[in-house]
C-alpha cells in the first residue's frame, strides 16, 4: 500500500528507487531494476554488487533522512515490520512510500506482484511468482509434524509466534511451532524452554548469528532435542529468495528426521 504523499504521481514509472528492506532489495534486483535503485540499507547484502556500490541510507530501523533527501527518490519501498513507523512517515514527506506487510506466503506473493506493478515490471514479477508457487507445491504434508522451537536470539532467548512469516515457513516444512500460541517474537526463560519440550530446535543465522559454539550449552538444557543451525534468510526473507526456500525446507526436514 502507499502512504499519503502530496507530491506523488502513481502513474509515473519510478526512476529513482530507495529500498529499506533487504529481501525486497533482492527482489528489485531480480526484477531487473539495476539503474533505477539508487539507495539501500546497510543490511541489504544481496546482491553483493549492490551492497558494494549502492548508496546506503542507514539501517532498516535507523534511517538517515538527509541521505534519502540527497538521493531525490521518486519511490521508497518499506515494510511494516522491518522499518520504524515514525521514520517511514518522515521519509514519506520526501517521496512516495510503498509499504508492505508480510506475514505468510500469500502476503509475499501479493507483495511481489505489487512491487512488479508499481515498478512496471509485472511480467517479470509474474514469472517469479509462478516459479515460487510451483516450488512450494512440491512440499507435501507430513503425517506427524515435529514439535519445533525456532530461536532468533539469545540473552534473552527469543522465538517466533504464529503471526510471523517464519511460522508459516515452519508449517510448510512440516514443523509444529511450539510457540504458536504466542505473539510476534516472545522472550523465553529457561523454564519456558523446558515447558515447550521441543523435539527439534532450530538456531537461526539471523538476526542473532548462532553458530556451532551455541549448540552444546543449549543441548545440556534440552538433552532430548535435536539442534540444528539453519539459514535465517531462507526462513524469513519473503522476496525472490523464496525461489530457493522450498528445496531448503525439504533439506531441513530431512536433516531433522535423521536424528
Amino acid at each position: 500500500m502507499f502512504l499519503q504523499n502530496a507530491n506523488e504521481d502513481r502513474n509515473k514509472t519510478p526512476q529513482r528507487i530507495i529500498s529499506l528492506v533487504p529481501s525486497q532489495t533482492e527482489l528489485l534486483y531480480d526484477l531487473g531494476l539495476d539503474t533505477e535503485v539508487v539507495g539501500i540499507t546497510k543490511f541489504c547484502v544481496h546482491p553483493d554488487a549492490w551492497f558494494r556500490t549502492k548508496q546506503r541510507v542507514g539501517g532498516t530501523k535507523q534511517l538517515h533522512l538527509d541521505r534519502i533527501r540527497q538521493l531525490s527518490p521518486d519511490l521508497i519501498i518499506a515494510n511494516k515490520e522491518e522499518n520504524v513507523r515514525d521514520q517511514v512517515e518522515a521519509a514519506a514527506r520526501l517521496a512516495p512510500v510503498w509499504m508492505s506487510d508480510v506475514k505468510n506466503l500469500d502476503d509475499a506473493i501479493g507483495m511481489i506482484r505489487g512491487i512488479g506493478d508499481i515498478t512496471c515490471k509485472s511480467p517479470q514479477a509474474d514469472v517469479i511468482v509462478k516459479n515460487i508457487v510451483a516450488g512450494f507445491r512440491t512440499l507435501l504434508p507430513v503425517a506427524t509434524p515435529l514439535r519445533t522451537l525456532y530461536l532468533i536470539w539469545r540473552n534473552p532467548w527469543m522465538s517466533v509466534g504464529a503471526d510471523t512469516f517464519i511460522h508459516d515457513m515452519m508449517a510448510r516444512a512440516g514443523l509444529q511451532n511450539v510457540c504458536a500460541d504466542m505473539n510476534r517474537y516472545p522472550e523465553l526463560s529457561e523454564a519456558m524452554l523446558l515447558d515447550c519440550a521441543p523435539e527439534l530446535v532450530l538456531l537461526s543465522s539471523e538476526p542473532y548469528p548462532f553458530s556451532e559454539k551455541h549448540i552444546a550449552g543449549l543441548q545440556s538444557l534440552l538433552p532430548k532435542a535435536r539442534i540444528l543451525l539453519v539459514d535465517g534468510e531462507l526462513f524469513s526473507w519473503y522476496g525472490s529468495r523464496l525461489l530457493h526456500t522450498p528445496a531448503y525446507l525439504k533439506q531441513v526436514r530431512e536433516r531433522a528426521d535423521k536424528g
